[in-house]
């Protein structure tokens, strides 16, 4: 039965206050307490938000509600960004007029082949069109998402962050019915302490899973359902981020530039991107595919070691970082899609993996598809079904604009990884133009092959990599850097980096590979530590996790799974 109270709202707000008088001293006999919803909607990103905001567009009746992990709205959002508002216009055509933050539009789009002194640029006439970026606009994607919230909850969206959803329910058939949400206070070997809050259940007729690049929830999913049987493998770079304020005179307001080349070579793949915004900002990034085979290869820096460039270095000089971050970005495309509708539910946004890798971009396709998403959900519900597969999603996902969208880029990943990123720029810009003209690829669709873990090379086959010390004014060491995500999780709780095996870093990983978590985390979380008179430890600093999920991805052993901490934990970016 759905019952829909008269001011449900108010209701779960009042229980999650009053949750310290509910504490439960036995953890296998907790209570929660139960609401239903027509629709449960798991992260407050551009796919959530933008479902939410077409079911109450849809019907008004319909009970939503949203659930963020991050301590706010736009906590953990962190993207590049620059924003193709297709999917804006077609969600809220009136956006200008309500306000939205998209203030800068792109007036200048530049795209250079770096050498460590110099760059050659590369001419916009020969690009494919759809890389052109006139009439999208440089935003903070966090911004974005903090004023999507808003419109949600102008149509009755409930909406509810520092709720972190650690498990999913299931009906006797073995759909998924709902979540759990806003457990808190376990000590850190998982039992309840004496301000244990148990959460409560929110069951939906159908649960939306929008948490972004691999969600602990969309992993459960995608296995138990096998939703990845008729695709291709996953494939991730890893994304970091700084925000500078910089001299008025080095400030182009609308300039848009990405690069390729040094410092990675030519024999990785990866690239980078500066965005000039308002307020003389400058949003400077850097993105390493995580195929990369050299153990001893340190993206983080890398990264430092890229703003050193001339041209770089020229725009910051004088300027301040006021702001740093990373995340994993999906790049494996239209064939490493999976299923994205399940029984009971749907993955939206970058848990299905829509960005499309040459244009740097996933926003529109993520709201896309919470739109996609809501239609189905709507249909279904209107018809009196709930708890089956919305095949219609899937349908309209492949067939939509964000099928059109990633279908004439798929190559472009697999093809760089290949022949590598100069093979792969001009095979892959010609695959592009091809297709463009003649609606088809000459090459079909190329497979990925390996896992990014997969594709870690031995140590003793590669030489380490001796990176310049940061000087504190362009390239800064990691720890200080993260101080900058105003990162912070409660150290009592579990760690939400759990190790399947503790002895593996130091048994396997370590001699085979050099221990590589020391190094691709971007946030300083795992050392090896040792101390004199003991033996070598793995340290895991869970305290300092932005949420990136990279170790759940690269860990050539496969021994690192990411799981959400308790709600409100985690990174607190302003305005990424």
């Amino acid at each position: 039965t759905w019952h829909k109270p008269v001011n449900k709202s108010v209701e779960l707000a009042h229980f999650f206050m009053d949750w310290a008088g509910n504490k439960e001293s036995d953890m296998s006999d907790i209570q929660r307490e139960t609401m239903d919803y027509d629709v449960v909607i798991v992260g407050a990103g551009p796919s959530g938000l933008s479902a939410a905001i077409r079911l109450k567009q849809l019907n008004a009746d319909l009970e939503v509600v949203v659930l963020e992990k991050g301590s706010e709205v736009g906590a953990h959002i962190l993207s590049g960004a620059v924003l193709d508002p297709s999917a804006l216009n077609t969600l809220i055509p009136e956006w200008k007029a309500k306000g939205a933050p998209l203030n800068t539009e792109v007036k200048e789009d530049n795209f250079y082949v770096f050498g460590e002194a110099g760059q050659i640029r590369l001419p916009n006439a020969i690009m494919p069109p759809l890389m052109n970026n006139h009439g999208n606009y440089i935003v903070s994607m966090g911004n974005v998402c903090r004023w999507l919230a808003e419109q949600a909850e102008e149509l009755g969206v409930e909406i509810f962050p520092g709720m972190a959803c650690s498990e999913l329910l299931f009906h006797d058939d073995g759909a998924v019915k709902g979540v759990v949400a806003g457990e808190f206070g376990k000590t850190a070997d998982g039992s309840p302490s004496e301000a244990y809050e148990p959460g409560m259940e929110l069951n939906g007729k159908y649960v939306f899973l929008s948490e972004g690049v691999r969600g602990s929830l969309s992993k459960q999913v995608i296995a138990k359902y096998n939703l990845d049987a008729d695709c291709d493998v996953p494939k991730f770079g890893l994304g970091m981020k700084e925000i500078w304020e910089v001299k008025p005179e080095n400030h182009n307001q609308g300039e848009v530039t990405h690069s390729m080349g040094w410092p990675m070579g030519f024999k990785q793949s990866g690239g980078s991107f500066m965005y000039h915004l308002e307020n003389n900002q400058v949003y400077v990034g850097f993105i390493i595919d995580l195929n990369y085979k050299n153990p001893h290869l340190f993206p983080y820096m890398e990264f430092q070691r890229f703003k050193h460039h001339p041209r770089i270095a020229k725009v910051l000089e004088g300027g301040k970082r006021v702001a740093y971050g990373a995340r994993a970005v999906t790049k494996g495309g239209f064939q490493s899609m999976p299923q994205a509708a399940f029984p009971g539910g749907a993955m939206l946004g970058c848990s299905v993996g829509l960005v499309n890798l040459p244009r740097i971009k996933g926003n529109h396709n993520a709201m896309y598809s919470g739109m996609a998403a809501a239609e189905a959900a709507f249909a279904a519900i209107s018809a009196g079904r709930f708890g089956d597969v919305l095949e219609s999603y899937d349908a309209a996902l492949c067939l939509g604009p964000v099928g059109k969208d990633l279908k004439v880029v798929r190559n472009v990943a697999p093809l760089a990884a290949r022949f590598g990123p100069l093979g792969g720029l001009a095979l892959g810009g010609f695959d592009m133009w091809f297709q463009s003209i003649f609606k088809f690829s000459l090459f079909g669709t190329v497979k990925h092959g390996k896992t990014d873990a997969q594709s870690t090379g031995k140590a003793a086959d590669y030489a380490p990599i001796d990176y310049p010390k940061p000087d504190g004014k362009l390239s800064f060491d990691r720890l200080t850097n993260v101080s900058f995500a105003m990162t912070n999780h409660e150290e009592s709780q579990p760690p939400h980096l759990q190790l399947t095996n503790p002895d593996l870093p130091i048994l396997v990983n370590l001699p085979d590979y050099a221990e590589p978590a020391q190094r691709y985390c971007p946030a300083g979380v795992y050392e090896v530590v040792q101390e004199e008179g003991k033996e070598v430890r793995f340290v895991v600093n869970f305290q300092n996790c932005v949420h990136c999920k990279t170790c759940d991805i690269k860990d050539p052993s496969q021994n690192i799974t990411w799981v959400t901490p308790q709600g409100g934990d985690g990174p607190n970016y302003p305005n990424m």
